[in-house]
C-alpha cells in the first residue's frame, strides 16, 4: 500500500491578523486583571506596583509577535474532489481526512474580525460520534463557498 502525499495550501494571510487580534485581546484582558491585582497588593502590602502587570504585558507581546505566526504557519489544507485534508498543530501534528461521502452538514461562517480580514471558517459535520466536526478556519470566503458547493453537489448526487 502506497501513501500518497497531498501538498497542503496555507491559510490566508488575513487569518494571521485575526489570530493576532484575538490573542491581543486575551493578553490585554489578562494584563488588566493582573494590574488590578498588582494595585491591590501595592495598597495592602506595599509591594512594588507594576512588576507583575508589565511582566504579563511583555509575555503577551512575545506571544503575539512570535508564537501566533508560528501557530498560523502550522495550518494547511487540501481539497480533492473526494476528500478534504486539514492539518494543524505545533507539538502534536494532526492531519484529518474527511471523505466527501461522510459529510452530513456544511457551514460557512464569518465573524466581524474574519469579515474585515476577508476570511471565513468552513465547518464540516460528518457521520459518526467521535471527531464529527472538522473546522477549517482562515480560508477565503470564495474558496469556502466553492468547497461547500462541490460537497453539496456530491451529497445531492449520492443515492440514499
Amino acid at each position: 500500500m502506497t501513501i500518497e502525499l497531498i501538498p497542503l495550501h496555507p491559510l490566508e494571510r488575513g487569518y494571521l491578523r485575526v489570530l493576532r487580534i484575538r490573542s491581543s485581546i486575551g493578553w490585554l484582558t489578562l494584563s488588566a486583571i493582573v494590574a488590578a491585582a498588582d494595585a491591590l497588593l501595592n495598597w495592602r502590602f506595599g509591594t512594588p506596583f507594576g512588576f507583575l502587570a508589565s511582566l504579563t504585558f511583555g509575555l503577551g507581546v512575545i506571544s503575539v509577535v512570535l508564537l501566533v505566526p508560528g501557530r498560523w504557519r502550522r495550518w494547511g489544507y487540501a481539497f480533492t474532489d473526494r476528500e478534504l485534508h486539514v492539518a494543524y498543530g505545533w507539538f502534536t501534528r494532526r492531519h484529518t481526512v474527511v471523505p466527501v461521502s461522510r459529510v452530513q452538514h456544511i457551514d460557512v461562517s464569518q465573524g466581524p474580525l474574519e469579515r474585515s480580514a476577508g476570511v471565513a471558517t468552513l465547518s464540516l459535520h460528518t457521520a459518526g460520534t467521535e471527531q464529527n466536526l472538522v473546522i477549517l478556519p482562515g480560508i477565503s470566503r470564495e474558496r469556502a463557498e466553492e468547497i461547500r458547493d462541490v460537497i453539496r453537489s456530491r451529497i445531492s448526487d449520492a443515492p440514499w
